[in-house]
């Protein structure tokens, strides 16, 4: 795949358009690396100039400073910001809420002053711009369920521009009982991902997944690669592997438009 590092560009003496910000789960999650690869084919097929810090790119400090530990968010961010203001990076995208959460709103008092998207939010600009089109014959007629991560949609009221995105797919967009400002989180955001339960009689994912399962859907589509293994993991405790499939956004336009 066709994907240059900030260090290429400026040996060459030359800024990307934008730096994609891959994240620790579209690095090393498999899963959530199908993400990272859709979205690049997006990109190359707009002729989007981008690039990734690649090495260079270290952990956003998220889960850090949601266990409660300040001093390790602080260190991982001044080492980002220190890294993304020698390159003079302005403009920045990326698949994970959690990043763009983080880095739109906590680097600016450490220094880092960036322009970030949520990729569901720079797909649509390209859209806007006639850069891209998206084939609606694909996916036409399939019934989908979007469910909003809370870093994306409570903490920063993005809501149109992933549903937007999958209405121009020409599917049957159907909303869960609880979505944009009443979403049910997925079960692991702020670092609960990796810790145990707390006590109770189910796990938040699966009640996320019932409420998905109320809507009859096919696709269930998510915009952040931890929703999309509580979802995964729910659809596989309710056993309907064989009848949904849990997929990004990105994903799907890639699927759309014949990229995967």
């Amino acid at each position: 795949m066709n994907v240059k590092t900030m260090a290429e560009y400026f040996a060459e003496g030359k800024q990307p358009e934008v730096l994609f910000w891959v994240g620790s789960a579209g690095s090393y999650d498999d899963r959530a690396k199908k993400i990272t690869k859709a979205f690049v084919k997006i990109l190359n097929q707009a002729n989007v100039a981008f690039a990734v810090l690649g090495t260079e790119e270290s952990s956003t400090g998220d889960a850090a400073k949601r266990a409660g530990n300040e001093f390790l968010f602080q260190m991982q961010a001044m080492m980002n910001i220190e890294i993304l203001n020698g390159y003079e990076v302005k403009k920045i995208v990326t698949c994970d809420p959690h990043s763009f959460n983080t880095i739109k709103n906590e680097y600016p008092s450490l220094g880092g002053k960036y322009e970030v998207y949520h990729h569901t939010q720079f797909i649509q600009n390209l859209i806007d711009k006639g850069r891209l089109k998206i084939d609606d014959a694909n996916l036409k007629g399939k019934r989908v369920t979007f469910h909003d991560p809370c870093y994306l949609g409570r903490a920063n009221e993005v809501y149109e521009s992933p549903r937007d995105l999958i209405r121009r797919l020409g599917v049957n967009l159907t909303e869960m009982k609880r979505h944009k400002s009443t979403a049910l989180c997925c079960g692991a955001g702020g670092a609960q991902m990796f810790k145990d339960a707390e006590p109770g009689n189910k796990e938040v994912n699966v009640l996320r997944t019932e409420d998905a399962l109320d809507t009859n859907p096919q696709i269930i589509a998510t915009g952040c690669p931890y929703c999309n293994t509580m979802m995964t993991d729910g659809i596989k405790f309710k056993e309907k592997e064989d009848e949904i499939i849990v997929k990004d956004i990105a994903e799907l336009i890639a699927e759309a438009n014949n990229l995967l």
